[in-house]
């Protein structure tokens, strides 16, 4: 069977399968999946063709939602304690001037940005964890680190060439470090090798979007800056002299240090070190700085979205997804959620426990969300020009405040079960406990000690019920074990208990009501009081894991 030809996605994996899921590309979101995966009990195996990690700091910005799931991964004290984020700890703000050492001419103060260090104020009431400023090349080690550890089989140096499917699998060919070629058999193949993803090319899965925005060089640098750099800890500077326009990013507020340049591609040859190191300079505003170029990258900035992530049983992630411009930080953060959207499924349908549908729906729920996180990106880089300051129209009215595009994306597929509240718009303002929303998250009291909500999330189903919700409990658990699915219940006033916050009203429920909240942190099901007769309660779980008949669930995944 061809790469991309329809087949039966659902059936449960081979026994004699080499491995349950083979990922391509072992960069961010090929080992975010790894270890997503491997927190629901699946090992994999990621093939990188490079030998190693990029050394280059590249992206650096890991949003409040991103964070949340690190969080549940286990990693997110070891992430806060890499270098460039205990150095970067305090930086907010993106400012423009002439140079680093010259007149500042604006601040981006727009009423739909939010700062960094805004989640621990204002902001914090949205999320259980803020950003982190961390590079990635400093977050991928750490992901390796941990995949490995939940049995992720990591082969750098190894090149995928090509894969057939078939009805129980995938058949990926592989080359390695010496040039042997040899087939491994898997369950399912993701695609998360990047823009330019041969996976996707494979598939014959193009992409829409506006297209190439613009094309820049970073530049890995060290030089002291502590002088002109007047004891501000910034995220970004844009610098503006002349015709020279650049970007400035502290790697660690003192001598480590990136400038972004545009640059047209057919004239990269009079980007010489030297050419960069002036580059330098003129973006410090210091002539004779001592300056030491260590790499140099380039990197397209653009819009565009596949238009499908998903073919059989090969899916899409990451950047062979979608790829968007870095203004908002939303591109791998976005792919990280992708990752975590896809492991549960993927964890469900190979234990037997889910139907073939139930990976429908990742491209259901994820691509909607893609294409309008890419077009927020491609806004707010339109809008950048305004901060330099001058006379200039208002922000586009379809720029959605930094909040809602992280934490406010609004599901709508086979695995959400619809309670007539669902509307037409992508993004919801704040938290109200709805299908197809993420949780809310509110500060408990549990075991004693003060937690969110979303601490409950992550393995399995959880039913969180109102203090008078034994009748809707009851209900639930009946299908569940009906289904043979493990269901955890978590009662308000018993197990968890209000700080301050109306956890019933936070999720739009009476005392006598409750919701189901998925694997992936996102409301599956509510109900506000009492399911009534006849609602439905007993097939729900058919519904949401997209069977048509209870599955045995395999006591462990098989390969």
């Amino acid at each position: 069977m061809s790469a991309g030809a329809p087949m039966n996605a659902g059936a449960p994996m081979n026994a004699e399968a080499d491995t349950p899921v083979v990922i391509a590309g072992g960069s961010l979101v090929g080992l975010a999946t790894a270890l997503f995966l491997g927190r629901h009990g699946v090992p994999s195996m990621v093939v990188e063709r490079n030998e190693g990690l990029s050394p280059h700091p590249r992206a650096r910005g890991v949003n409040a939602r991103a964070m949340e799931l690190f969080r549940w991964a286990g990693i997110e004290d070891e992430l806060r304690a890499m270098p460039s984020a205990k150095a970067l700890a305090g930086n907010s703000g993106i400012i423009a001037a002439e140079s680093l050492a010259g007149r500042e001419l604006g601040a981006l103060k727009e009423g739909y940005h939010r700062d960094t260090g805004a989640d621990d104020d204002d902001a914090g009431w949205l999320g259980a964890t803020g950003w982190c400023l961390c590079h990635q090349h400093e977050v991928e080690p750490l992901l390796r680190e941990h995949a490995a550890r939940h049995g992720a089989d990591l082969r750098f140096g190894t090149e995928l060439t090509g894969f057939d499917q078939d009805a129980d699998g995938v058949t990926v060919r592989l080359r390695d470090p010496a040039g042997a070629e040899r087939s491994v058999r898997a369950g399912y193949l993701v695609g998360a090798d990047g823009a330019g993803s041969l996976v996707r090319r494979l598939l014959g899965i193009g992409m829409d979007g506006p297209g190439a925005l613009a094309h820049f060089l970073n530049v890995q640098f060290k030089a002291d800056l502590t002088g002109p750099l007047r004891g501000r800890r910034f995220v970004m500077c844009y610098t503006i002299s002349g015709s020279s326009r650049s970007g400035l990013l502290p790697v660690n507020n003192a001598d480590e240090w990136l400038l972004h340049v545009p640059y047209e591609p057919d004239r990269a040859a009079e980007f010489t070190p030297e050419h960069c190191a002036d580059l330098v300079r003129t973006a410090a505003g210091v002539d004779g700085l001592d300056v030491e170029v260590e790499s140099v990258a380039s990197w397209e900035s653009a819009g565009r979205v596949a238009r499908s992530f998903a073919a059989g049983r090969v899916l899409l992630a990451g950047d062979a997804a979608h790829v968007m411009p870095p203004t908002g930080a939303y591109g791998s953060n976005t792919g990280v959620q992708e990752a975590h959207n896809l492991a549960w499924k993927l964890a469900a349908v190979l234990r037997g426990q889910a139907g073939p549908g139930l990976l429908d729906t990742y491209e259901q729920e994820r691509r909607p969300v893609a294409e309008a996180t890419v077009e927020q990106a491609v806004l707010r880089s339109k809008d950048r020009p305004r901060i330099a300051g001058g006379p200039s129209p208002a922000p586009d009215p379809r720029i959605q405040p930094d909040p809602v595009v992280t934490f406010g994306q609004v599901y709508r597929s086979a695995a959400v079960e619809p309670d007539g509240a669902v509307g037409d718009p992508l993004w919801e303002p704040e938290p109200t406990g709805r299908p197809g929303t993420r949780a809310p998250h509110v500060i408990v009291k549990r075991d004693g000690r003060l937690a969110s909500t979303l601490d409950l999330y992550g393995d399995g189903f959880v039913l969180l019920a109102g203090p008078d919700g034994a009748a809707c409990a009851d209900a639930v658990r009946r299908a569940a074990d009906r289904s043979g699915v493990a269901v955890e219940t978590a009662v308000i006033g018993r197990d968890v208990h209000r700080v301050a916050v109306d956890l019933c009203g936070a999720h739009g429920l009476t005392a006598a009501g409750a919701v189901l909240v998925r694997p992936d942190g996102f409301v599956a099901w509510r109900s506000a009081g009492p399911p009534a007769e006849g609602d439905g309660v007993d097939g729900l779980f058919e519904r949401l894991l997209c069977r048509s008949a209870p599955a045995a669930v395999a006591d462990r995944v098989a390969g």
